[in-house]
């Protein structure tokens, strides 16, 4: 989900304002989900690179969390979208990491899942999950692929960035060895349920071959 600071920069408007326009974005994403039959949809929401980022920014980000947590539950559970989050997100502060534990509660039963990276950088994802097929016994593709973040979800299918930038940034790396990537030069705040479904229509064109001929 790119592009919150660059929106906000063409309006003259401050950073903050961008990442709450970005929260809007995935609200109405989220509330168009049951017609597309998705199983999972994964949102890069917050980098463990970001937090190089200025502490008022940081901050700012801790805090629309906070809110849209509390303001967006309700809708999750009566959407009956169940929430998974990757990432080393039971580092953040322990009153996020509170309320993001009740989410996950709550929303366990859900039938649709939107998985949200939080702290997550793919490197770090892959060397822990090596690191516990060590421990386990013999480290062979399947034994990381079964300890990674995701190893609950759905194959990865399709890849999108927003805003024009043609780079994964240590995003599920791992993962998409296979996908179809898509890269639109459309901000995120600007990124409707209709551009998701004018990808899902290229995707739905493209021939997937795995390698063979």
């Amino acid at each position: 989900m790119d592009g919150n600071g660059r929106w906000a920069k063409k309006r003259a408007l401050p950073r903050a304002v961008g990442h709450q326009r970005g929260v809007e974005a995935v609200r109405r994403l989220v509330r168009s989900l049951e017609p597309t039959g998705l199983e999972c949809l994964t949102l890069y929401a917050f980098s463990s690179e970001n937090w190089k980022r200025s502490e008022d920014e940081v901050d700012d980000l801790m805090n629309l969390m906070r809110r849209f947590i509390k303001s967006d539950l309700p809708e999750f559970i009566a959407n009956n979208v169940k929430l998974k989050i990757i990432g080393d997100w039971q580092s953040l502060a322990p009153d996020i990491v509170a309320m993001l534990e009740d989410a996950l509660a709550q929303t366990a039963s859900g039938k649709q899942t939107l998985a949200v990276a939080l702290n997550y950088g793919a490197q770090h994802e892959i060397a822990r999950a090596a690191a516990k097929a060590a421990a386990a016994g013999d480290v062979t593709i399947d034994s990381i692929a079964a300890a990674l973040d995701t190893a609950d979800l759905p194959p990865l299918d399709l890849l999108i960035r927003t805003s024009g930038e043609v780079r994964l940034s240590n995003f599920l790396l791992w993962q998409a060895a296979y996908a179809e990537m898509l890269f639109v030069d459309t901000l995120w705040p600007d990124f409707e349920p209709a551009h998701l479904n004018d990808a899902l229509d290229d995707f739905a064109r493209r021939e997937r071959r795995y390698g063979g001929r």
